[in-house]
């Protein structure tokens, strides 16, 4: 909704703040227009208030996880592996074959994070001024849940 820009910018800008040290700059989503964002319809939110935002843009052959950002207080309990299981269902919706992403080489908890996920390292450059890695995870089948029918 138009309305979330400023809380999804607070809840980007707390996730990402200890992370401007190691940097020396702040990161690409602290600075991101989310307002354009929203209205794009490429913006997902974790509860009200939110504890998670998720950035999904989609791409002729991937989706791009471009951004996904979890409240402090919310660390730990599972709201990120959400975010990235949803990012998985845009993609089969879609029907786009994978999912990419990247991070900044100083963000090393996420160079471990991506990888328990099923994320694979692909490559890494330098864009933009950023040491940027990127990963990416083939979009994996359906579940079967195994109904009742």
């Amino acid at each position: 909704m138009p309305g979330d820009a400023e809380a999804v910018r607070a809840l980007v800008r707390a996730a990402y703040a200890h992370y401007v040290p190691r940097i020396g700059r702040e990161p690409a989503p602290m600075s991101a227009d989310y307002e354009a964002l929203i209205a794009e319809g490429r913006v997902w939110i974790a509860g009200r208030p939110p504890v998670g935002v998720l950035v999904l843009i989609p791409r002729e052959d991937h989706l791009l996880l471009d951004n996904v950002a979890v409240a402090h207080r919310a660390r730990g309990t599972g709201v990120g592996a959400a975010l990235l299981a949803f990012a998985e269902e845009r993609a089969r919706a879609l029907g786009l074959p994978r999912i990419r992403l990247y991070t900044n080489a100083a963000m090393h908890e996420n160079l471990a994070y991506y990888p328990r996920h099923g994320y694979t390292e692909t490559h890494r450059t330098s864009e933009s001024g950023f040491h940027r890695v990127y990963f990416e995870k083939p979009t994996p089948p359906r579940q079967d849940r195994g109904g009742v029918g």
